[in-house]
């Protein structure tokens, strides 16, 4: 189903598909203090020059600018937007923004012990914590580093502070098979919603296969096997990526968001900017429009408004993700940002 524009909307971010875009993902460092194997190379990634990154002043002013056409709902996103120094500074600046309804961010956890009082305090009341697996090993050689004890500690501050925390946790065949039950096991138990993520061709190795993606026929069937019947969530928001299950019992919920395998590009709301101020309008998109270059160039707010309004009007279809036609992005996931 396409989303179309409902009575009362003002967004005016509506592609030539008539898709309404209220959401934006702003990558705020393309670093990173893991190094996931379906993410980023083991060593030397390309990292931007730092002069290169968007400042907290720019990324202000651009998400201000977005608000006004319509975006209600941003997530801060990286890399690893927590070794970005002061975010909560960065926080506290987003959330005074008139008209944003939505303030998030997605971590791989590490920083979280440390940041979450400060980022509660700063207005963040929502995290994404990435988390494959419960199994230290599998955690090293997924992540090619320790931290796991770290992970699960802020884990368990945002829960104590109020935070709203789902936990991604990407599905890769022949890897995590064995981390289904155990990570479905822990939504149940701490009460959060465990995301199960289809991989996704946009390693820095270019090793994706599609042989290599844990299905969301799989993932569902091996977790029915074990657990009281997963039943649809009633009233889900068609513009979410993730499919919501809850289990019958009414003891926790799990999402799947099947990329590969049951593509949600019809329904797609959302819009990102790299860390270097690339406008992009799907995460495997082959053209980038460089903001970065009118926030810098002395543009005003229109010129940046009619900017990103002809590069919305671009927007495809769809990735093509299952076709002969699909192509990789250039950038890597970290690169473009989660």
């Amino acid at each position: 189903m396409i989303p179309t524009q409902t009575p009362g909307q003002t967004s005016k971010l509506v592609d030539r598909f008539g898709r309404v875009h209220t959401k934006l993902r702003v990558s705020v460092t393309d670093r990173c203090n893991i190094r996931c194997f379906y993410c980023m190379p083991e060593d030397e990634p390309e990292y931007v020059p730092r002069a290169e990154v968007l400042t907290f002043e720019e990324i202000e002013r651009f998400v201000r600018i977005m608000v006004g056409l319509g975006i209600r709902k941003v997530r801060l996103t990286g890399g690893e937007p927590l070794v970005r120094r002061g975010i909560p500074d960065l926080v506290a600046k987003l959330r005074g923004i008139d008209g944003l309804q939505g303030l998030s961010l997605t971590t791989n956890g590490l920083l979280l012990r440390d940041l979450a009082d400060q980022l509660f305090d700063a207005g963040l009341r929502s995290v994404n914590v990435h988390l494959d697996t419960l199994d230290p090993d599998r955690f090293r050689f997924i992540t090619r580093r320790d931290g796991l004890d770290r992970v699960l500690a802020g884990i368990d501050r945002c829960l104590e502070l109020g935070f709203t925390v789902k936990i991604n946790a990407v599905a890769v065949k022949g890897l995590t098979e064995h981390d289904l039950v155990p990570m479905a096991q822990f939504a149940r138990e701490k009460n959060v919603v465990v995301r199960f993520i289809e991989f996704m061709p946009l390693d820095a190795s270019n090793a994706w296969e599609r042989d290599r993606v844990l299905f969301a026929d799989e993932i569902l069937s091996r977790l029915n096997a074990v657990f009281p019947a997963l039943e649809p969530v009633a009233d889900q928001d068609p513009t979410a990526p993730a499919r919501e299950y809850a289990f019958a019992d009414g003891q926790g919920r799990i999402g799947i968001i099947a990329t590969v395998s049951r593509p949600f590009c019809g329904r797609c709301n959302r819009l990102r900017i790299t860390a270097d101020g690339k406008f992009r309008y799907c995460l495997f998109a082959t053209e980038e429009f460089d903001v970065k270059a009118l926030l810098r160039g002395g543009a005003t707010d229109e010129e940046i408004r009619r900017y990103v309004l002809d590069a919305v009007s671009m927007k495809w279809e769809g990735h093509e993700i299952n076709t002969a036609r699909f192509i990789r992005p250039s950038r890597p996931m970290y690169s473009i940002g989660g």
